[in-house]
């Protein structure tokens, strides 16, 4: 099980990692317009974001 979660955290920085290794500076642009977002809108899209990976996770296993 630890053996997974590590896998699963190590995916998890490979894939965060895209974006800024690809275009650094999209992604500098892309963080200065989230300071403009609401609170309330970044809420709901990490809950989304949660709720289709855990979904994803029950349907691959």
């Amino acid at each position: 099980m630890w053996h997974d979660l590590a896998v699963a955290f190590c995916l998890l920085l490979v894939i965060e990692g895209l974006l800024p290794a690809i275009s650094p500076g999209g992604w500098k642009r892309v963080l200065a317009s989230l300071g403009e977002v609401p609170e309330r809108h970044i809420r709901q899209a990490g809950l989304g974001f949660m709720c289709a990976g855990a979904l994803l996770l029950f349907l691959i296993n």
